[in-house]
């Protein structure tokens, strides 16, 4: 495996989760990602769905705790969950907040001093990983799916309208629709990308869906009970901005769910199939 060090690596379902490093030329440093690979896949090529986590997250979270294991193996799915941003790059500041920096990269392609460096987490997510992954492992590189939770969920939306030929189908859960709009999103692009609001726009989820669109139906899963519903993720705009361009969406409210991963796995299934449908 060219340019790649596995960390670790487990049996899952009949498949392989492995926990791998490698030097980053888009964020100039090492970056982390996990890769859980079917049975299917040691007979054949098989399809890939990306995974981007939350704020606070590495690329362990999501293989630990939605227990996305049996249903990649079910449908023959290669998962991919890189890590949410770089790590020690001697950045001051890096690890002063929960909400900026290390662990909260936004999946942006920073602009400002003194991030714009290493914090390169669009260009990564969409051109160097897969990259990466279509090189050392066994994918159908035409099918390939994004979906994420959170910051995660905001990344996945952007990255699938953006990149429509890239990603066969996106969807998301309690993800920041309006970034614009909320304190996360103000905080997170103003660091990244500096003042100039325009430029916010080419990753707001509710901004994209009027000027791009999507081929494609958009699932969103959101619970009720979320702390987070009213101030940051306000999936309300995002439902307006595509009801306003006719964009498929499917969004579920689900009763007396928070933000956790209790809540993720508990409709992770639908999510792969919703992936898997997209595939065939």
């Amino acid at each position: 495996m060219s340019n790649l060090n596995l960390i670790s690596e487990y049996k899952s379902f009949g498949g392989k989760l492995g926990f791998y490093s490698h030097h980053s030329s888009t964020c100039n440093g090492e970056m982390r990602f996990a890769v859980y690979q079917p049975p299917q896949a040691t007979q054949k090529p098989v399809p890939i769905l990306y995974f981007l986590s939350g704020l606070s997250c590495t690329e362990e979270n999501f293989m630990v705790k939605a227990g996305v294991q049996r249903f990649a193996a079910e449908y023959g799915l290669i998962l991919v969950a890189p890590d949410t941003s770089p790590r020690n790059t001697g950045i001051a500041g890096e690890d002063d907040d929960w909400d900026f920096g290390t662990s909260a990269g936004f999946y942006v392609d920073a602009t400002e001093e003194p991030w714009r460096k290493n914090y390169q987490m669009y260009s990564y997510v969409v051109q160097e990983l897969p990259a990466l992954i279509t090189a050392n492992f066994p994918t159908q590189p035409e099918k390939q799916g994004i979906f994420g939770h959170s910051m995660g969920g905001h990344g996945a939306l952007v990255c699938a309208m953006r990149n429509p030929e890239l990603y066969k189908s996106v969807s998301a859960f309690a993800p920041i629709t309006a970034p614009m709009r909320c304190p996360w999103g103000q905080k997170a692009l103003g660091g990244y990308l500096g003042n100039n609001q325009e430029s916010w726009r080419a990753y707001d989820a509710s901004e994209l869906v009027k000027k791009l669109g999507y081929h494609s139906s958009i699932l969103i899963d959101q619970g009720t009970a979320d702390k987070f519903l009213g101030e940051q993720l306000l999936p309300e705009v995002f439902e307006q901005a595509c009801a306003d361009v006719k964009q498929p969406l499917n969004l579920r409210y689900q009763e007396g769910y928070d933000h956790s991963y209790y809540f993720i796995a508990s409709f992770i299934e639908d999510h792969i199939r919703h992936h898997a449908i997209a595939f065939k």
